[in-house]
């Protein structure tokens, strides 16, 4: 099963980049997982412009980098979108890739994580309706990083031990947050293929 983390801000000293790959790094303890980061900063999206939504236009033609950010989509089975909280929202480059989505989502489960100004809740919530929009089935745990990314997450993705041995802390969560995508990704395979 293929599981993307997307990193949802391309913003120099960004920290949805340690962000990401402390939850990488976590999900990849669960052995029935290929795990991937999606880089936001790979992809050279222009803002997106089509005069038809993409969900209804029979004859899109996708070129450069918007064909490969969408074959990538394509690619997971489950999804991961890390999104720092700017302005109460999401990052403009997540809520920009987003636009350009037919059905890569489709009935295909997505979790938040989110981090920034109380836990980048206000974020999540815009990003939730977004990929709800979008066909994506959100499943009902993400993540809300409540902590100062720098001091609790170093810059290869380890969690500092103090949060890590926490009973309830993000630790627990992400894991939570892991098997809950993994659950729902087998159960709408099988909806998907009948």
């Amino acid at each position: 099963m293929n599981l993307q983390i997307i990193i949802g801000s391309t913003r120099e000293g960004r920290r949805s980049l340690q962000f990401s790959k402390w939850i990488e790094k976590t999900a990849k303890e669960n052995k029935n997982l290929n795990v991937e980061l999606v880089d936001l900063i790979d992809y050279d999206l222009p803002m997106f412009n089509e005069a038809i939504s993409p969900r209804y236009n029979p004859t899109r033609v996708l070129t450069g980098d918007v064909k490969k950010f969408l074959n990538k989509l394509n690619e997971g089975d489950a999804y991961v979108f890390v999104t720092p909280e700017y302005n109460h929202s999401l990052s403009g480059v997540l809520k920009n890739a987003l636009d350009y989505i037919a059905n890569e989502l489709n009935k295909k489960p997505a979790a938040v994580a989110s981090h920034g100004s109380v836990g980048g809740a206000r974020a999540a919530e815009h990003l939730k309706m977004i990929l709800s929009e979008c066909r994506a089935v959100i499943v009902p745990i993400n993540l809300h990083f409540n902590h100062f990314i720098d001091g609790s997450i170093d810059e290869e993705g380890n969690l500092v031990k103090e949060l890590k041995e926490l009973a309830y802390g993000p630790h627990t969560t992400v894991n939570t947050m892991v098997e809950e995508l993994v659950w729902y990704a087998e159960a709408l395979k099988i909806a998907r293929e009948k």
